[in-house]
């Protein structure tokens, strides 16, 4: 079985909540899928630290991280996974004590070539806040690469936005393809 079916399968076995939600978007959906319960445990994390290596071999990243919490576990992930590079966080705000960085971990070089990373994107407000922050830094955006991509739009917004590829490792409609709201 190749990484992205078991991500698919580990996702669908301990992320997959159903029930109604308020989405961060503010939108509300009768399913919920909290990456973090499946990439957070081993053959979930080897997975997606396999596709993300990968594929930030694939677009020549030489730094992946993204909005604190939802990217870190990726971003961790790529490491494990054998991508040779750094990984990074970017909080919501700057620190406003300490070293008063808004972009957490190794010092990202001017020539940083950047893999933007994510858990769920449903609008893609958080992932353009982190490529927001990681170009005012001066950085470059190879691409985004997301664990999951709800289909909801999010996608193409943050292809507009960074423009560079987007890749979800897996897709609602492989997680939960009986879903209600499916068109």
């Amino acid at each position: 079985m190749d990484a992205t079916q078991r991500l698919v399968d580990e996702l669908r076995t301990h992320a997959l909540v159903l029930g109604e939600v308020v989405l961060t978007s503010g939108l509300t959906a009768q399913y919920y899928v909290d990456a973090k319960r499946a990439i957070l445990r081993p053959a979930g994390f080897a997975a997606l630290g396999e596709i993300v290596a990968a594929k930030a071999a694939e677009w020549g990243a030489t730094a992946a991280g993204g909005l604190t919490m939802g990217a870190d576990p990726v971003a961790c992930a790529a490491l494990a996974g054998g991508f040779d590079g750094k990984a990074f966080f970017v909080r919501k705000e700057t620190k406003q004590h300490g070293l008063q960085r808004r972009i957490e971990g190794p010092t990202l070089d001017a020539d940083e070539r950047c893999l933007i990373v994510e858990d769920v994107v449903t609008t893609g407000g958080s992932t353009i806040q982190a490529i927001e922050a990681v170009r005012e830094a001066g950085h470059e955006i190879v691409g985004v690469v997301a664990v999951l991509d709800r289909l909801a739009g999010g996608a193409e917004r943050i292809e507009v936005e960074a423009g560079a590829p987007f890749y979800p490792c897996a897709t609602i409609d492989q997680v939960y393809p009986d879903r209600p709201d499916r068109s």
